[in-house]
C-alpha cells in the first residue's frame, strides 16, 4: 500500500500530508468489523475524512476468536515531526445485542483524570471526531452486511504509553497512553521555516491589498473568538501561528499602522513573559508567569504552590477566582503584555492585545485594544 500522495504548499515547501489517529482508529474499526462479520479482512479500507480527503489504509496484523475480532492500521504522519509515526493503532471489533455503537479504549489508550478536557473524566482519552468517526465506519460494516444489534470498539496503542511519555497528555492528566486525536482526519505537515514563510506572505498579501490595520490570531480559537465573540470583521486577519514575535516584526516591517492580537491566554500568558515563540518545545511559561504575577498580586505561598501545580490554564484561572485574585492577576498579567508587545514593535505600529479563555470568556484587554477593534467592523 502506497502511501498517503496528498501535497500542501508550506511557504517554499511542498509537503506531504499523513492521516490522523483518529484515521487510523476509525479504519481500523472498519476492518475489524468486516472480518467479525464476515469472517475476511479486506486487505484495506477507505475512509472519507472530514477533510474531504479519501485515504486508503492497509489492515494489517488480523486475529480472532469467539464473537470477536481485530486488526491494525500503521499511522501515517507524512512530513510532519510527528512522535506516533509509524505506530500500530489497533481495533477490536465485538457483537452486542443492543444497537449502536460503544467506544472504549484498551491499552496504550489514555484516561482522563481532569475536567476540562474534549472526554469526560474517566472516558478513554478517544476525542470527540475521532469517535464519530469510528462509530460511522462501524455502522456502516453493520448495515452493509444487514446486520442486527451493535459492536463494541475497543482501540489500543500498544506503544501508546511510551509514546505518551514523549507528549503533554501527563500533565493534562490524560494517564496510561496517548490520545486518540484529529478534528480533519488529515494531518497537515508543518517546518518552521514553512511556517514562518507562510505567515510572512500573509502579511505580504494584506500590505499588498492596501490593509492598514490587521488582526493577528495564533489559530483557530483565536480566529472563532475574534469572530463570533467579539464580533470583528476579519478582512484584514491572518494566523501567526506560535511565531508571534515574527508576525509582529515582519508587520512593523511592512509598515502596517497596527495589529490586534487575539489569542487564549495558554499561548499568550507566555509572551507577558516576553516569550515570542510560544511552542512548547521552545517554552512553556505558562506556570511561571502566573505564579509570579500571583505573587506580585499578594497571592500567599499556598496559593502560588498550587498554582504552580495546575495542569492547564481554565485550571488556573479558577483557583485564581477561589482566592480572590483573578481579577488582580489579570491585570498585572495585561500590563505586563503590554510591555513586551510594545517593546517587540517599536514605535511605529500599535499594537494592542486581547486575551481569553473558552470558559471566562475575555480575561484581559491591554488600553488601547477597543480602539483597535474598532477599526474592524463586519463588512456589510
Amino acid at each position: 500500500m502506497s502511501a498517503l500522495e496528498h501535497y500542501i504548499s508550506v511557504g517554499r515547501d511542498r509537503l506531504r500530508c499523513g492521516y490522523t489517529t483518529g484515521t487510523c482508529a476509525a479504519a481500523a474499526a472498519r476492518g475489524a468489523a468486516e472480518l467479525l462479520l464476515t469472517g475476511k479482512l479486506p486487505p484495506a479500507v477507505r475512509i472519507d475524512t472530514p477533510a474531504g480527503i479519501p485515504v486508503e489504509v492497509e489492515l494489517l496484523q488480523p486475529s480472532s476468536g469467539p464473537g470477536w475480532a481485530a486488526c491494525a492500521v500503521r499511522k501515517d504522519g507524512g512530513d510532519d515531526p510527528d512522535a506516533t509515526h509509524g505506530t500500530l493503532i489497533f481495533a477490536r471489533a465485538e457483537r452486542r445485542e443492543v444497537p449502536g455503537v460503544d467506544i472504549d479504549g484498551g491499552e496504550g489508550v489514555g484516561r482522563v483524570t481532569r475536567p476540562g478536557l474534549d472526554q469526560p473524566v474517566g472516558a478513554a482519552a478517544i476525542n470527540r471526531v475521532p469517535r464519530q468517526m469510528i462509530a460511522a465506519q462501524a455502522a456502516q460494516a453493520l448495515s452493509a452486511h444487514g446486520c442486527d444489534g451493535g459492536l463494541r470498539v475497543v482501540i489500543s496503542v500498544p506503544e501508546g504509553e511510551r509514546l505518551a511519555a514523549k507528549t503533554f497528555n501527563p500533565r493534562l492528566g490524560i494517564v496510561g497512553g496517548i490520545s486518540i486525536l484529529g478534528t480533519s482526519g488529515i494531518v497537515r505537515p508543518m517546518s518552521e521555516a514553512a511556517l514562518i514563510d507562510s505567515l510572512r506572505l500573509e502579511e505580504d498579501m494584506l500590505a499588498a491589498a492596501g490593509a492598514a490595520d490587521i488582526v493577528v490570531t495564533p489559530g483557530n480559537y483565536g480566529e472563532t473568538f475574534a469572530r463570533e465573540v467579539l464580533g470583528l470583521g476579519l478582512d484584514h486577519w491572518c494566523t501567526c501561528s506560535n511565531y508571534i514575535g515574527e508576525a509582529i516584526d515582519h508587520a512593523a516591517g511592512l509598515g502596517f499602522r497596527s495589529l490586534l492580537l487575539v489569542g487564549h491566554v495558554g499561548k499568550l500568558c507566555k509572551v507577558a513573559a516576553g516569550v515570542m515563540n510560544t511552542h512548547s518545545r521552545v517554552a512553556d511559561s505558562r506556570r511561571e508567569t502566573l505564579c509570579t504575577h500571583a505573587a506580585l498580586c499578594g497571592g500567599d505561598r499556598e496559593t502560588v504552590e498550587e498554582l504552580y501545580r495546575t495542569i492547564t490554564t481554565d485550571d488556573a484561572v479558577e483557583l485564581l477566582d477561589r482566592a480572590g485574585l483573578r481579577e488582580t492577576v489579570m491585570v498585572s498579567l495585561t500590563r505586563a503584555m503590554d510591555e513586551q508587545l510594545k517593546r517587540r514593535a517599536g514605535e511605529g505600529m500599535e499594537i494592542e492585545a486581547i486575551f481569553f479563555s473558552n470558559r471566562y470568556g475575555i480575561l484581559g484587554k491591554t488600553a488601547g485594544a477597543h480602539r483597535l477593534a474598532a477599526r474592524h467592523p463586519i463588512s456589510s
